[in-house]
């Protein structure tokens, strides 16, 4: 069974752009502000993708 990840992880973020822990934080921070999320709601790479202006694929081929 192939399955894919459909959230995205601080330290995801941090593999993907090259940043802090900290600073990884602060993206996902804004990420849900941006699309009215409660803390616990999970941000997904689609909104991660769209945010940072990346391609799904290519984010999707980075975090397996």
């Amino acid at each position: 069974m192939n399955m894919t990840r459909i959230c995205i992880y601080p330290k995801d973020i941090q593999q993907i752009t090259g940043k802090s822990e900290r600073h990884a934080r602060y993206i996902i921070n804004a990420i849900k502000k941006e699309n009215n999320k409660q803390k616990h709601q999970a941000v997904t790479i689609q909104e991660f993708c769209l945010y940072m202006g990346l391609q799904v694929e290519q984010i999707n081929a980075l975090i397996r």
